[in-house]
C-alpha cells in the first residue's frame, strides 16, 4: 500500500420516498442525515411520473446543492438519492449516484450500498455478450443484467438478475411509477421502511434518516426480500428462500449513526453494552475514563459506569475539518490527526487514563491520539478497545480490503500496544460483541445474526472473485509469521 489508511470509512447511504410532493426536497434532508456514511459524492434522481431527473457532482451534499436551483429541478413526487464513499470503483463523477439509464422503453435510476464479490466475472461475462459499462462500479452491473432479460417482465428481471449478483447490497431502483428496494441475502447492509403522516413510503439505510423528515418507522427489510411501493401502496415480495442474516457488526461498532436503530437495536445502546462487557473483560487501573469522539462516546460511558470510574471529555474532535483526506507523508498524517482531536490538557494531565476507542486498523491514529494525550500531560495511557482485533478484511463493503491493511493481522495485542505507544491494550471479546448487540431476531442464528469475519476469519459466504487473492495473502502472512 502507497499510503496508510487512518480508519475505517464510512458506507455509503440510500434514501428513497414514493407519493409525496416536494420529495426532492425530503430526500435532500435524508440524504443530510446519512452524510456521515459517505463524503465523497451526493445525488438525487426524481420523477414527475413522466420522466426521470437526475443531478449528481462530487462533495459533500451541502456542496453538491449550493445551488438551489439544481435541487429545485428535481422537483417530482418520487425520488432516490445516494452519499457516497467509494468501495468500488474511483472517485470519478461517471461513478457517482443515483445512476440514470434511460432506455428506448423504459428509464431506470439505481442506487446502491455495498459490494459485489462476483463483480469482475459478471462484468467480464456482460462485456463478451456486448454490454457498455458507462462506469467502474459494481453497481451499473445489475442493470446490464436486467436488461439481459428481454423475454421477462421487469420484476422477474431484476428478481433473476438479484439472484446472479453476490456480497453484500441494498439496492434502490426507481421508476416513473414506482420504486423498489432490494436486500442481499444476508442483510450485510441494513435497510428500513418509513411511512410520512400522508401515508407515503420512504426507504432508507437507517432509522435516523426517517426521523429527520417525520416518518414513523414501519419495519426493517429482511434478507431476500424484495420491496415495491407504486400508488397502491407497498407490496412486500422475495427473490430467494436462501436467507441467512448475518448484518455487519460494523454497522453497530463504527458506521451507523448512534440514534439509528438496526433490527431492533439502538446503536447507542449496543456500543454502551459493549463499554460495560469491556470493562468486565479487561479493566484497568486509572484516575478517568474518556473516548474518542465521535463514534466510541456510547462505550466510553458504559465502560465509565461499569468500572466506577469519571468519565470527562479529554478530547475535542474539530467541528469544522468536514473532510478526510488520506495523506502522502507521515508528517501531514500525524498533522491531520492533530487539526481533528486535541487533548484537554486540564482533564489528562497527571492523571491515568483511561481512553475507548471503537477499533484499530492500522494504529495510525491510536499512535497519534496516545502521544496527543502523554504530550497534555497523562501520567499513564491505557487504551481499551470496544470491538475484538481487526484481523481479516471485509469484503461486504466497507474499504478494508486486504491483510495488509490491518495491523493486527501480523501483531500480538502486546506488540500492538508497544507500537502505539500505550501503558497497556486490550480489547473486546468476539463473544461479548455478540452478546452486547444482541439483535432479537438474531438470537438463534449463528454469531447472533451478525457478520464477525472480520474478527475470526469465518465468511457467511463465499468470497467469489476474492477468494483467489485472500487466500494468498493467509499463506503469505503464515509464511511471514514463520520467519518472525
Amino acid at each position: 500500500m502507497p499510503y496508510e489508511i487512518k480508519g475505517l470509512n464510512e458506507e455509503c447511504g440510500v434514501f428513497g420516498v414514493f407519493d409525496t410532493k416536494k420529495a426532492n426536497q425530503l430526500t435532500y434532508f435524508g440524504l443530510h442525515s446519512l452524510q456521515h456514511r459517505g463524503q465523497e459524492g451526493a445525488g438525487i434522481v426524481s420523477s414527475d411520473g413522466t420522466k426521470l431527473k437526475q443531478f449528481r457532482n462530487k462533495g459533500l451534499l451541502a456542496e453538491v446543492f449550493a445551488n438551489e436551483a439544481d435541487l429545485d429541478s428535481l422537483d417530482g413526487n418520487a425520488a432516490i438519492g445516494h452519499v457516497r464513499y467509494a468501495t468500488s470503483g474511483n472517485d470519478s463523477i461517471n461513478n457517482l449516484q443515483p445512476f440514470l439509464f434511460n432506455f428506448y422503453d423504459d428509464e431506470v435510476a439505481l442506487a446502491h450500498n455495498g459490494n459485489l464479490t462476483n463483480a469482475k466475472s459478471l462484468r467480464h461475462q456482460l462485456e463478451k455478450a456486448g454490454s457498455v459499462f458507462h462506469s467502474n462500479s459494481d453497481t451499473e452491473i445489475l442493470i446490464h443484467l436486467i436488461r439481459q432479460k428481454r423475454d421477462l417482465d421487469f420484476i422477474d428481471a431484476l428478481k433473476a438478475s438479484l439472484n446472479e449478483v453476490k456480497g453484500g447490497f441494498a439496492f434502490l431502483l426507481l421508476q416513473k411509477d414506482r420504486l423498489i428496494a432490494a436486500l442481499d441475502p444476508n442483510g450485510f447492509r441494513p435497510l428500513c421502511i418509513g411511512q410520512l403522516k400522508n401515508k407515503a413510503y420512504v426507504v432508507a439505510s437507517e432509522t435516523c434518516a426517517l426521523d429527520m423528515i417525520g416518518a414513523k418507522f414501519v419495519r426493517d427489510v429482511n434478507p431476500g426480500e424484495l420491496i415495491i411501493i407504486d400508488k397502491d401502496g407497498l407490496h412486500i415480495d422475495t427473490y430467494t428462500d436462501a436467507t441467512k442474516l448475518a448484518v455487519c457488526s460494523m454497522e453497530y461498532i463504527y458506521f451507523a449513526r448512534p440514534d439509528s436503530i438496526i433490527h431492533g437495536v439502538n446503536v447507542h445502546t449496543a456500543r454502551k453494552r459493549m463499554g460495560r462487557l469491556l470493562a468486565k473483560e479487561q479493566p484497568v487501573d486509572a484516575d478517568i475514563v474518556i473516548g474518542v469522539p465521535n463514534s466510541s462516546l456510547s462505550a466510553a460511558s458504559g465502560f465509565a459506569e461499569e468500572a466506577g470510574l469519571p468519565y470527562e471529555m479529554g478530547l475535542i474532535k474539530s467541528q469544522y475539518v468536514a473532510r478526510t483526506f488520506i495523506q502522502p507523508t507521515q508528517e501531514l498524517r500525524e498533522r491531520g490527526v492533530k487539526l481533528k482531536l486535541s487533548a484537554v490538557r486540564g482533564v489528562v494531565e497527571g492523571k491515568k487514563v483511561a481512553i475507548i476507542d471503537d477499533s484499530i486498523v492500522r494504529g495510525t491514529t491510536s499512535k497519534q491520539i496516545v502521544k496527543l494525550l502523554k504530550e497534555a500531560g497523562a501520567k499513564e495511557v491505557h487504551m481499551r478497545i470496544a470491538s475484538p482485533p481487526l484481523r481479516f478484511p471485509c469484503f461486504y463493503g466497507i474499504d478494508i480490503s486486504t491483510r495488509a491493511e490491518l495491523i493486527a493481522a501480523d501483531h500480538s495485542v502486546q506488540e500492538i500496544c508497544e507500537l502505539i505507544g500505550a501503558d497497556s491494550l486490550g480489547f473486546l471479546s468476539t463473544e461479548s460483541l455478540i452478546k452486547a448487540i444482541d439483535i432479537p431476531s438474531g438470537r438463534k442464528v449463528e454469531n447472533g445474526g451478525l457478520t464477525v469475519a472480520y474478527f475470526d476469519g469465518k465468511y457467511p459466504t463465499p468470497l467469489y472473485d476474492y477468494e483467489a487473492d485472500y487466500l494468498a495473502s493467509l499463506k503469505q502472512q503464515e509464511e511471514r509469521n514463520f520467519l518472525r
